[in-house]
């Protein structure tokens, strides 16, 4: 034949083949070397002995100093090169070989078939292939060299052909053993091919291989790997008992935790340690993994402990270790666990990295990091994943952004995951802008990818880029699965897009994406849109509610103003035997908030009691603002002060609590209070403490705390904070300054400034500047009714009625109606609701009688006179006081005389604002009938007690 060297450009003369044994492969059995005649045996003994100890040098140059050597020598020495992977030493082996005629004379193939599995060992499969190529005759050890150095290589499927060519060529000699059909069940496996594997399996059992060990064990792991465990346990089953050795129960327990089987991989394991058979690396590894996955940290450090006392060298099965302990939080045990490794490899730093990084360890893992670079590691795509994503959840932008150069510079960003993980970092920092370019770079995009960025446009509310991302994945084919539609809602709630909302819908129906999850977050959307009949369509839909059900459509009937259908829900979920948590409770407190009731309210403190919730967080938050909504600032501060550990947002909800119910100085001091303990404010917290301002007359205040804002704080004001400060000014009779202040905003000025200044002006009756706002607050909100009220409201009382009658007719032409007034009183565990005029109670007759008896009395005996300039419609006198005596406030008021005892104090909530009248009319109540009247109205807390209210005539 022509042998050709590699790289060499003469051939070598014809030589003969004869059987050869095969190299070895895991779990094989190696064939008996054929006979050759041995040099002296104290040379051949140097020469064996060199191999052994593994003095490569010294046994190529006792190689080389010999001619011709022996092919045993040979052997030997191809032995040590494909052990060692030297793959220059291997081309000199064969350049001597070649040179002294060996592989010329190599007759049986033994020299031959030693060469192609040494180039296949160093990965020169190339050579290997050439090398095969030229040989006249193959036997079955020939091939299976070949199968091998593909399969080394990671060329699994082109081994798959060359057992398919093995096959076709029906040469003597050349029939599978069984060497070959684990070779081939093994590349099998890799390549996920359970047919080819069964075809095998098929010709195992026509030639009788099926039983031996060897086959039988690459069996059971070819199914495994192919997603067949069924059929693995089957041949693991049909296996002799006295057959089985390590290997097969290793193969079945490894079978069993790759495929999620973790149970049945426990039971294995434990009916090993029955047959008597000894645990070695491979079972302890995959047992781990078990324990790991079943959290059975009892018997993973069980199994630690047996290791250490058998004394066995812990290399390899450090890493599933350090998963283990990872996973369950024990960081200090892997630390131990990382120490005690003698030869650290990259799988080891990155597994205690990552084990940093899982456990929110995330500035000792950037620690961690350092160390590894001292110790000479560079950072590979496992490194930077873990890395990028512990910068990311500490911030760190800077940091993050030098990490990302040095992944470009590696090359190490055109991996998929490390281009997820780089989004990732750039979105917990708060940088859309970065994150956006990252995925715009990344040339492979996965289902990760676009989820990713989905979310990250979808939450940072820059909805139009998250909508046009939702048309270029769609342009690009891909399937929008389940997380990515939650992203889609997203963006429909902030687009209020109630068309695209229903099209996402119906998408989700047609492709079967629709499970509890999606149907709770739609319910959570369409009551965010407004659209509550469609939020209680489906919750009546859902077969199997759950607890995040059932407080979306109690949120949903909350943020759509249904408070008394949201208690109605939350007594039905407990009849479901559906035991509420912390989140159906803070969003039950916010309807009881809503609703005033404060027998209710104090019902649901005295369940989180009994039930042992912990009242911290956002719990306690909800209960200081429930307990303020219901007018009872006793419970609210009591609530407070218990408090162990108060944040920013308790805080901010007692300053809130505070300016609500008109003590602006009390909420300065809380403020103060917060700032001493370290505590740094935010936008929330500025806006309560503004809000509290312009409730109390505290112009200076409000003006030098807006100033800190932005020069100490650095915070960006909000349009709500510039209106505040508007109804500061403008409550004080500084209207044209206010006025002046909405000129040097930063931003146009939205609704919220111009409804400030509107309201100012027509209690300090600057009519000219008022009709300013009402145009200005018309072109900004042409669809919201309230605006239209107000505007003809100021019309009104300028007395130009055409107008006013004009403003109103423009509201009606739109299909705008305005909310009627009403006031509401809880008496025992019962909510009362009245509305103008209302003669729906079942008391109304004596209600009126009663109201009747306190108009009376409170002209005859208080002076009272009905102030008709809060009537703001073009009638008769007579008529305007009629009008004021049906007030809803004051029904409530006559109600609650009638249904408490006496010195009981009244609650009433009120939709709108209180007018003039029914204020002084308030007053005068609490005096004669000497009772204390808390009115809470769209704006604020009225505290009546003995004929003065806490607002002082300011609201």
């Amino acid at each position: 034949m022509s042998v050709r060297l590699p790289g060499a450009s003469k051939p070598a003369t014809a030589m003969a083949t004869i059987a050869l044994p095969s190299p070895p492969l895991p779990h094989r059995t190696i064939p008996p070397v054929a006979p050759s005649v041995s040099p002296p045996n104290s040379a051949s003994a140097s020469l064996k002995r060199l191999c052994k100890e593994g003095d490569l040098r010294q046994a190529l140059r006792q190689l080389t100093t010999r001619a011709p050597p022996a092919r045993e020598h040979y052997g030997w020495v191809l032995d040590l090169v494909a052990a060692r992977r030297a793959a220059a030493e291997g081309r000199q082996v064969h350049a001597h070989a070649v040179t002294t005629g060996s592989l010329n004379e190599d007759d049986d193939g033994f020299l031959a078939t030693k060469l192609v599995f040494m180039y296949g060992r160093c990965g020169r499969v190339d050579d290997a292939r050439r090398l095969f190529n030229g040989m006249p005759a193959r036997t079955v050890f020939s091939w299976n060299a070949l199968v091998g150095a593909y399969l080394s290589s990671g060329s699994a499927g082109e081994a798959m052909r060359v057992y398919g060519a093995m096959r076709a060529s029906a040469a003597p000699g050349s029939a599978p053993d069984g060497c070959t059909l684990a070779s081939v069940l093994k590349a099998c496996g890799a390549e996920g091919d359970g047919r080819c594997g069964g075809e095998v399996h098929g010709l195992a059992v026509k030639v009788g291989l099926d039983k031996s060990t060897l086959v039988a064990n690459a069996l059971i792991g070819m199914y495994a790997k192919c997603g067949l465990l069924d059929s693995a346990l089957r041949v693991f089953e049909w296996l002799q008992q006295d057959a089985r050795d390590v290997a097969s129960w290793n193969s079945v327990v490894s079978g069993c935790v790759q495929n999620g089987r973790t149970l049945e991989a426990l039971a294995l394991f434990r009916g090993m340690q029955s047959a008597g058979f000894p645990m070695n690396s491979y079972t302890s590894v995959a047992v781990l993994q078990v324990c790991a996955e079943l959290g059975l940290l009892s018997l993973g450090r069980e199994l630690h402990a047996a290791l250490l006392k058998c004394g066995s060298e812990l290399n390899i099965q450090c890493n599933a270790l350090l998963v283990m302990y990872a996973k369950y939080g024990r960081v200090d045990s892997a630390l131990r666990v990382f120490g005690q490794i003698a030869e650290k490899d990259y799988i080891s730093w990155n597994s205690m990295l990552s084990c940093y990084v899982q456990n929110s360890f995330y500035a000792e893992a950037i620690d961690f990091f350092g160390e590894m670079l001292q110790h000479g590691f560079q950072p590979d795509h496992a490194c930077v994943v873990s890395l990028s994503s512990a910068l990311g959840h500490l911030s760190r932008l800077n940091n993050g952004r030098e990490f990302h150069a040095y992944a470009i510079k590696q090359r190490l960003h055109t991996d998929l995951q490390v281009g997820n993980t780089l989004m990732d970092m750039y979105i917990k920092c708060g940088s859309i802008e970065c994150s956006a370019k990252v995925f715009e770079s990344m040339g492979i995009r996965d289902h990760i990818s676009w989820t990713t960025i989905l979310a990250c446009f979808a939450q940072s509310s820059r909805h139009s880029e998250a909508l046009e991302m939702i048309l270029e994945l769609q342009k690009e084919g891909i399937m929008v699965d389940s997380m990515m539609i939650g992203s889609i809602l997203e963006t429909c709630c902030g687009l209020k897009s109630i068309s695209l909302l229903k099209q996402v819908h119906c998408y989700a129906i047609r492709n079967g994406l629709l499970d509890l999850i999606l149907e709770n977050r739609l319910i959570d959307i369409y009551g965010e849109c407004g659209e509550f009949d469609h939020s209680l369509n489906l919750f009546q839909r859902v077969e199997k509610k759950d607890i995040v059900s059932w407080t979306s459509m109690i949120n949903c009937c909350t943020n759509n103003g249904r408070l008394n259908g949201a208690v109605f829900l939350f007594t039905e979920m407990q009849k479901a035997n559906i035991q509420p948590d912390s989140v159906a409770l803070v969003s039950i407190l916010v309807a009881i908030a809503g609703l005033s009731s404060l027998t209710k309210g104090k019902q649901v403190h005295g369940f989180l009691i009994r039930r042992n919730f912990p009242i911290e967080g956002p719990v306690v938050s909800s209960l200081v603002d429930m307990y303020s909504g219901c007018g009872s600032m006793n419970y609210a501060i009591r609530v407070f002060e218990r408090a162990k550990c108060k944040d920013v947002v308790l805080w901010t909800a007692m300053i809130n609590a505070t300016g609500m119910h008109g003590h602006g100085k009390q909420a300065i001091d809380l403020f103060k209070r917060m700032l001493q303990t370290g505590l740094t404010p935010d936008h929330v917290s500025f806006l309560a403490l503004l809000y509290a301002c312009s409730h109390s007359k505290l112009v200076e205040e409000g003006k030098h705390y807006l100033d800190i804002m932005v020069s100490k704080y650095r915070l960006k004001p909000w349009q709500e904070h510039y209106a505040c400060v508007v109804d500061i000014l403008g409550r004080s009779g500084q209207t044209e300054e206010a006025y002046e202040f909405i000129k040097t905003m930063p931003m146009d000025p939205k609704s919220a400034v111009w409804c400030a200044l509107l309201g100012a002006c027509r209690v300090h009756r600057n009519y000219g500047l008022a009709v300013v706002a009402a145009n200005k607050l018309l072109e900004l909100e042409p669809d919201n009714p309230g605006n239209y009220i107000l505007v003809s409201n100021v019309f009104a009382e300028m007395g130009k009625w055409n107008n006013a009658k004009e403003t109103r007719t423009r509201m009606a032409e739109r299909g705008l109606r305005k909310n009627p007034a009403c006031s509401w009183i809880e008496i025992g565990n019962n909510i009362h609701t009245f509305t103008s005029g209302d003669y729906c109670h079942r008391d109304s007759e004596a209600i009126h009688l009663k109201l009747s008896e306190i108009t009376e009395m409170l002209r005859r005996e208080g002076g009272y006179v009905e102030d008709t300039r809060f009537v703001l419609h073009d009638t008769s006198e007579e008529e305007k006081i009629d009008m004021l005596h049906k007030h809803s406030e004051r029904i409530a008021i006559a109600f609650g005389l009638i249904s408490t005892r006496p010195g009981m104090p009244i609650r009433i909530a009120k939709n709108l604002r209180v007018c003039g009248d029914c204020h002084e009319f308030t007053k005068l109540v609490s005096k004669l009938f000497e009772r204390d009247i808390v009115v809470r109205d769209a704006n604020r807390f009225h505290h009546f007690s003995g004929g003065s209210c806490s607002c002082e005539d300011f609201w």
